[in-house]
């Protein structure tokens, strides 16, 4: 499997990520890549969500959380640069196999940092049973794109809040009862955020079976125009 590397260090927004994963889906003629990217406090709802059902806006407003509509299914969540993003681009066209594949690969770099994790049939990762990670995918002409969120030490505040439509459902929920579903990665490994990153990496691309294939300006270029599509 190749690794996606951009050629520079600057802090982009979801939406370019997103789109950085259509343009490898339609321009990267290899057969499985992936990637590992971080953004500031950014809401991400599913294809099938509305808007005002599943996002609190006033609070995402009040407290600079961007918020992009993807193209694959699943649920709403939250992200920051204390959590992970996951993305695999493969020739498989079939998504339960590529969703299997996936998850597969994160259960087995969450065991080689020591932690016991399982996956669910709606390929979530749990520690015991709490959720660490979600997945979605979503399909395009001959390949697959499957997409992660990983909770390291995100901002549990904002995810409960900038998610929830209103102090209806806030209390109707409550926010211990959330919390209690959720766990960080950080309470079960002395891992820091590089050292796992580093593990995820050479789990799914092992230093002797895979390439770093580098985006150039020109490829940042074109991602650019797709991501106008988000914005």
């Amino acid at each position: 499997m190749n690794y996606i590397n951009l050629s520079d260090s600057i802090e982009r927004r979801l939406s370019f990520y997103l789109a950085m994963e259509e343009y490898v889906a339609r321009h990267i003629p290899q057969d499985d890549c992936f990637t590992i990217w971080q953004v500031p406090s950014t809401v991400i709802y599913g294809r099938h969500q509305q808007l005002e059902s599943e996002v609190n806006v006033d609070y995402c407003r009040q407290h600079n959380i961007q918020v992009y509509k993807r193209k694959s299914g699943g649920g709403c969540v939250y992200a920051d640069r204390n959590n992970l993003m996951l993305s695999l681009i493969t020739a498989d066209e079939h998504v339960g196999l590529a969703f299997n594949r996936f998850v597969s690969f994160l259960l087995l770099a969450l065991h080689r940092m020591g932690i016991e994790a399982t996956g669910t049939s709606h390929n979530d990762i749990l520690i015991g049973n709490q959720k660490v990670s979600g997945t979605a995918c979503y399909h395009l002409p001959q390949r697959c794109i499957v997409h992660s969120t990983l909770l390291y030490d995100t901002n549990m505040e904002h995810m409960l809040h900038a998610i929830t439509p209103g102090p209806e459902k806030l209390q109707s929920k409550g926010i211990k009862s959330v919390r209690q579903r959720i766990t960080l990665l950080k309470d079960h490994t002395h891992l820091t955020l590089d050292e796992v990153k580093t593990t995820l990496r050479e789990t799914f691309c092992p230093s002797t079976s895979s390439t770093t294939l580098q985006l150039s300006a020109t490829d940042i270029e074109r991602i650019q125009e797709i991501e106008k599509q988000y914005l």
